[in-house]
C-alpha cells in the first residue's frame, strides 16, 4: 500500500509518519471514539473539536462519508 504524508492539520490528530490512506482511517476513527466525537442520535455524523475541524474545512459536523472526502485533501 502506498503511504502518504499527512498534512499538519492531519497530523495533529493522527502523527505525522507516512501511513497507508487504511490507517489513516482508522487512526482517525480511534481518535473519534476515544474523544467521542460520534453523534449520540445521528451515528454516522461526526462532532469536530478544535483539532478536527481544520481537517473538515472548518465544519462542526461532518458525515462519516463526507469526512473520507475530506482527509483526502489532507494527505500527499
Amino acid at each position: 500500500m502506498k503511504e502518504l504524508k499527512p498534512s499538519a492539520q492531519l497530523a495533529a490528530v493522527i502523527g505525522d509518519k507516512p501511513i497507508p490512506r487504511t490507517e489513516v482511517v482508522k487512526k482517525l476513527w480511534a481518535y473519534i471514539k476515544k474523544n467521542n466525537l460520534q453523534d449520540a442520535k445521528n451515528r454516522r455524523a461526526i462532532n469536530a473539536d478544535d483539532k478536527l475541524k481544520p481537517v473538515f474545512g472548518g465544519k462542526a459536523q461532518v458525515s462519516m462519508f463526507d469526512m473520507t472526502k475530506l482527509i483526502s485533501k489532507h494527505l500527499s
